[in-house]
């Protein structure tokens, strides 16, 4: 199991944001910034199996 896992984020062209997990086949959008949070949040835990997602998830802007 990973220690963390770290999303790009990115503006989305039609709006909203978009962030693409580094390392690992995710990506998810949303409306905001605190709906892009919820939704990364739940995408990891669709890609791993239970109890096996990192503890540390980070979003970058950078």
């Amino acid at each position: 199991m990973p220690s963390e896992i770290i999303f790009a984020v990115e503006e989305a062209p039609e709006g909203g944001y978009i962030a693409v997990a580094l390392g690992y086949l995710i990506v998810t959008e949303a409306d905001t910034i605190a709906e892009l949070r919820e939704m990364v949040r739940d995408a990891v835990c669709c890609h791993f199996e239970d109890g096996e997602w990192p503890p540390v998830i980070r979003l970058a802007d950078d």
